[in-house]
């Protein structure tokens, strides 16, 4: 009996205040789901406070794969920030309307919305700091 483990397909971006993590495989199922909460808390755990995740090549999500997204999502609310971006794939679109994450989870359509939201997070965050010093 042969035992085959896939690994997930990725690539990483990183900036100075900011990572985007690009899924490169069309399916985040059950199969490649642990691998992802995995590189999310490898991810905060090396000090990523705010990640964005690029979905545009992904065309299939199962309940594995929301699962792993709300570990990010659990991960960096208190502390940074988490967003989604390029669902493109009119099949995911529905999977997270369906299960209602698209009111959960922080999803914009393309990068440079993304990178938006994590500046305007950022000042939000430096204006709370600011308000509890007085």
């Amino acid at each position: 009996m042969c035992i085959r483990k896939r690994f997930m397909k990725y690539s990483v971006d990183k900036h100075s205040d900011y990572s985007i993590f690009k899924l490169e495989d069309h399916n985040l199922n059950a199969s490649l789901a642990p691998d992802l909460k995995s590189q999310l808390v490898i991810f905060k755990n090396e000090g990523v406070s705010n990640l964005m995740i690029d979905m545009s090549s992904v065309k299939y999500v199962d309940s594995s794969g929301l699962s792993a997204l709300l570990t990010g999502k659990r991960l960096y609310e208190n502390h940074g920030s988490l967003v989604i971006f390029g669902i493109d794939n009119p099949v995911v679109k529905k999977v997270f309307e369906i299960s209602k994450l698209d009111e959960v989870l922080n999803i914009v359509p393309t990068r440079e919305e993304a990178e938006d939201f994590v500046r305007m997070e950022q000042i939000e965050r430096s204006l709370d700091v600011s308000e509890d010093e007085d």
